[in-house]
């Protein structure tokens, strides 16, 4: 007879046990032999040492299915212990699954490096182009980063500058007029997480999307923090917000110089501390380029045009 422990996501719990706990009673009619204590996020599990390392198999594959695609029933928990669905394999390439089981991964050259860099520093600058992946990559790896209890949040961030419209006019309160600037990374984290744990997250605290004013006077530990279109900043913004780094924490800027709606774009705060900051260790800096566009196919050849007339 052996004895092991085996831990869930603290986040996907309601979602693993099921309505009325349903799943866990069909998991335990699955191994009449087995002694299962469900405890919160940690089960213990005692029984024959074939029969165990047989149920922590089977553990690990709804953990992934679970983890893939955002839900688990009762008749999916039978199919996978009859074996009648596939394992879930998840490659070393995947940073996180999204929602409806939809893998995000790096998919060019520049996007591995920009992951790779996350793995390294504690401060990742990611300039280009649109359309190349950037914000959407770094929020993947900051709902990673939370979902593997590596920080205890995740801070979102643009500067509320105004590209070419005037945020004054939009009816509402303060909050409602920044919503629709703020909702692009809203989008993105749609993309990952379904509306109510994203709704719930937002409730907890545990995700923070604000404007960058916001972040005045605080020390942000323990924390996965995003600034998004980062070229709209002053150099004494750009400033006040990389001396908010606190412990366990991890900074990541991004930005496209090319789209600067300052009202003097050579204030530009992203294109100068892109340059006095390099060299420093611990910093990374990622270039994107049109090659690296992962939106509809014509976004590419607008990029290249615009970069023409400019010339």
């Amino acid at each position: 007879m052996i004895e092991k422990k085996i831990y869930l996501d603290p986040d996907s719990l309601v979602d693993f046990y099921g309505n009325d706990s349903k799943n866990i009673d069909r998991i335990k009619s699955l191994f009449p032999k087995l002694k299962l204590i469900f405890r919160g996020d940690e089960i213990r599990v005692s029984g024959e040492k074939n029969e165990v390392e047989e149920f922590n198999s089977f553990t690990e594959n709804l953990k992934l299915r679970l983890e893939k695609y955002n839900s688990l029933s009762v008749k999916e928990i039978t199919l996978i212990f009859e074996k009648k669905i596939k394992p879930v394999s998840k490659s070393e390439n995947i940073i996180i699954y999204g929602n409806n089981g939809k893998p995000v991964f790096p998919r060019s050259e520049n996007q591995r490096i920009f992951v790779n860099l996350y793995n390294k520093k504690d401060l990742i600058f990611a300039v280009g182009p649109a359309g190349t992946g950037k914000t959407y990559l770094a929020i993947a790896l900051a709902v990673r980063a939370l979902k593997n209890n590596e920080v205890k949040r995740i801070i979102l961030s643009r500067p509320a500058v105004e590209a070419g419209e005037n945020l004054g006019f939009l009816p509402g309160d303060l909050k409602d007029k920044l919503d629709p600037y703020l909702q692009a990374l809203y989008d993105a984290l749609l993309d990952i997480l379904p509306g109510n744990k994203l709704t719930k997250l937002i409730e907890q605290g545990i995700i923070q999307i604000a404007p960058l004013a916001y972040m005045r006077g605080r020390t942000l530990n323990d924390a996965v923090v995003v600034l998004d279109e980062a070229q709209n900043t002053t150099v004494p913004q750009l400033k006040m917000f990389l001396t908010r780094m606190g412990e366990n924490s991890k900074f990541i800027v991004t930005g496209d110089m090319t789209q600067i709606d300052l009202p003097n774009k050579t204030n530009s705060g992203l294109v100068k501390v892109y340059k006095i900051l390099k060299g420093i260790e611990g910093i990374g800096f990622a270039d994107f380029t049109k090659e690296d566009i992962v939106r509809h196919r014509l976004v590419a050849p607008i990029v290249e045009a615009f970069e023409r007339d400019d010339d």
